[in-house]
């Protein structure tokens, strides 16, 4: 309120009694700050300072802070105006307040007329070297205002440090900064419209959900936590790194959960130009077109020398333009026009242009694509196979005809190679009819094992009519998940991709996309269609259908929001949720998906690989089994059964499935024994350790069993 006075011996809370504002003293420093921190966190950790450049010295005595009309300042017997906001419009009823989310306003109660409880300057506006959820790190375009991250000189010392966390090129294709005084150390971009290029950290995860605007009044970052009782702060730190902290208030501690420096390819400009850096060596390598510019340098793993063209452009003898894709966009990029442009008419508007080296399209502003140049030598590229970007760059005509006639050599080796392949066939052509001979003979050989054996014709026949009833179209799938879109990315495992998709109907579905490499075939995609679709049990996860095309196997599933259990049970933040209540009541939903499968489904079903990871969790934390693609069948009063192929995850098997290939309803039991152990310690079985053995945790319970 006016005319009163906050002294150092004071301090200003939230309602919700979550940041408090005062006076403190950081580290080992004698010097004193204005600053706001986390209310009942110890040690005392700061998220903003308000003098951070003008400490109040030792022996300085009456700190205060002091409000009127014109805004508010802190002072000291020795000097009456240390620090200050000054408001340029006389304010009739001034209020200093700090809200539940850390921002600190002064505003007008009331009293006033055009100013009555507008906000007229706020601390979120002068970030130090913390980023809160809703704070917006960018600018204002209608103010001029350049919104930044600072670190601390050191961590007694709150004055601004040499790094800079900034949104860069407001102007152009925006992208993120780590800036050591007029250098670049690290860069993230240029922003695609769904993720900055090259950052696979700044994507949607359990804990927050990355936010870019980018409008015609502002362009800024921010980030919103999904659980609003989480407590998370970007922090750029004093050595240069930014990184991601939550609170977990079972030790008292902040932990770090993402580091936006992990990698030499993360360090700006380590290839030099037209130079990709391959995080998994880390090392580089020239773009192709292109020779390293000192040989002698990168046989000694010194790359910032770059690469060198091939054939020099000759900008009147008809350069072109080669495509390169999976590749982190480089630095310097220029959005040649706030219009929509064709990929076509953005290359002729390239090529007008000889200083322009390089072209790509993709949609910054959400309206439909942006063209977006570069005029410079390509600097600070990074090769991203799965998620990178794709490119045009700027090529002499040489060195197109020279692409061209690789091309033309690929093409007359594969002439080659079919003509050889025609003849070769030709010469087995007989061996093929014995092949085709001989499956006829094993159908006829099956057909009269099936005679005697009914319910594997009703097996059959199963499978066929729910692959007929269950298929969907590729393009429903793919529009319904946005092309296969990172954002909708929600799990990744060696089967392959889950991705969350959204049907005409509204209907939210979870898509698996099985890999090439994930070692399921035809007949075992078949058999868990067939034995899903049969299944109806409320702790057993729900198939909506199948998609056989364009060589694609998918599963859709009903999409449960909690994803599976092991991302819960095992880390040390989410798995506080999971009470001991809840964890009983997951324990009771698997058995009761179990006795199903093995006792009350018209066929008797031995899941085979049942695991933390395999436990999807709906809305309300209730158990389901997921992931039949290796699960058998047992008929009639059949009970036991041998294989020579072991299916499943080591530490869940038991030890006659994993070392003889028996496997029975016991063995499913044995792996339910081994996930009840995880659910009640919370410690994965296989990476459980013990400071006095090497015993896992199914052995350390036994062994302590056998004790006592």
């Amino acid at each position: 309120m006016p005319n009163q006075v906050l002294t150092n011996e004071q301090t200003l809370v939230s309602s919700s009694q979550s940041f408090e504002l005062g006076f403190f003293t950081p580290g080992s420093s004698n010097n004193s700050f204005l600053g706001i921190w986390y209310k009942n966190i110890l040690p005392l950790t700061a998220v903003w300072v308000a003098n951070r450049n003008v400490p109040i010295l030792p022996g300085s005595s009456s700190a205060s802070v002091s409000l009127s009309s014109s805004g508010f300042w802190i002072s000291t017997n020795e000097s009456l105006n240390l620090w200050s906001v000054n408001v340029s419009v006389a304010l009739n009823s001034p209020m200093l307040q700090l809200l539940d989310d850390g921002n600190l306003i002064l505003r007008n109660e009331s009293g006033a007329d055009d100013a009555e409880g507008l906000v007229i300057w706020q601390s979120f506006d002068y970030i130090t070297d913390t980023l809160l959820p809703g704070m917006k790190l960018g600018w204002n375009l209608v103010t001029g205002l350049n919104r930044n991250m600072t670190s601390w000189s050191s961590s007694s010392d709150p004055s601004t440090g040499e790094f800079t966390f900034s949104v860069d090129r407001h102007d152009e294709a925006p992208q993120l900064v780590v800036w050591k005084g007029s250098e670049k150390l690290n860069r993230w971009g240029p922003w695609d419209g769904v993720r900055f290029s090259g950052s696979e950290e700044l994507q949607s995860n359990p804990v927050w959900t990355p936010i870019f605007n980018i409008s015609s009044e502002e362009v800024y970052y921010t980030f919103e936590v999904v659980d609003k009782s989480t407590l998370t702060r970007f922090v750029m730190n004093q050595d240069g790194s930014a990184e991601y902290f939550t609170y977990r208030a079972s030790n008292n501690q902040w932990g770090g959960v993402v580091t936006l420096k992990q990698s030499s390819c993360d360090v700006y400009g380590t290839c030099g130009p037209y130079g990709s850096c391959d995080s998994k060596g880390p090392s580089c390598e020239c773009l192709k077109g292109f020779d390293p510019k000192s040989p002698q340098e990168w046989q000694m793993f010194t790359w910032t020398g770059g690469c060198v063209r091939n054939w020099d452009l000759d900008c009147k003898n008809g350069d072109g333009f080669v495509r390169y894709e999976g590749l982190k966009l480089p630095d310097n990029s220029f959005l040649f026009a706030n219009r929509s442009l064709s990929l076509k008419d953005c290359e002729g508007e390239c090529l007008k242009n000889c200083s322009c080296m390089a072209y790509t399209r993709f949609d910054i502003h959400a309206r439909g694509g942006d063209c977006v140049m570069w005029f410079d030598e390509l600097v600070d590229m990074r090769n991203y196979p799965d998620v990178g970007e794709e490119i045009y760059i700027r090529m002499a005509r040489k060195e197109i005809e020279s692409i061209a006639d690789d091309k033309k050599k690929k093409r007359v080796k594969m002439v080659v190679t079919i003509v050889m392949s025609s003849l070769g066939g030709m010469l087995i052509f007989g061996f093929i009819i014995c092949i085709v001979r001989i499956r006829k003979t094993k159908r006829r050989l099956r057909r009269a094992e099936t005679r005697e054996n009914p319910y594997q014709v009703h097996m059959e026949e199963m499978q066929e009519e729910d692959l007929a009833l269950s298929i969907l179209d590729f393009d429903t799938i793919s529009a319904a998940t946005d092309r296969f879109s990172i954002a909708n990315k929600i799990g990744e495992g060696g089967f392959g991709t889950v991705y969350k998709g959204v049907l005409p109907s509204g209907q939210e579905i979870a898509v698996k996309r099985l890999s090439v490499h994930s070692g399921q075939g035809l007949q075992e995609f078949k058999n868990e269609v067939a034995l899903i679709a049969k299944l109806q049990h409320r702790n057993l996860v729900k198939l909506l259908g199948c998609c056989i095309q364009r060589e694609e196997k998918m599963l859709i599933y009903e999409y449960l929001p909690n994803k599976s259990l092991d991302q819960f049970l095992f880390d040390r933040t989410r798995s506080e949720v999971l009470t001991w209540r809840k964890r009983f009541d997951i324990v009771m939903g698997i058995a009761r998906g179990l006795l199903y499968l093995h006792q009350d489904s018209r066929l008797r079903i031995i899941h085979r690989d049942l695991k933390a990871s395999n436990i999807l969790l709906d809305s309300e934390m209730k158990s389901k089994i997921s992931d039949f693609g290796t699960a058998r069948i047992f008929g009639g009063e059949q009970t036991e059964e041998m294989t020579r192929r072991v299916i499943g995850t080591y530490g869940y098997m038991s030890p006659e499935y994993a070392m003889g290939g028996h496997f029975s309803v016991k063995s499913d039991v044995f792996s339910f024994g081994v996930l009840v152990l995880e659910i009640i310690s919370g410690r994965k079985n296989s990476g459980f350790h013990h400071p006095e053995h090497d015993l896992n945790l199914l052995g350390y319970v036994s062994a302590y069993a056998n004790e006592t």
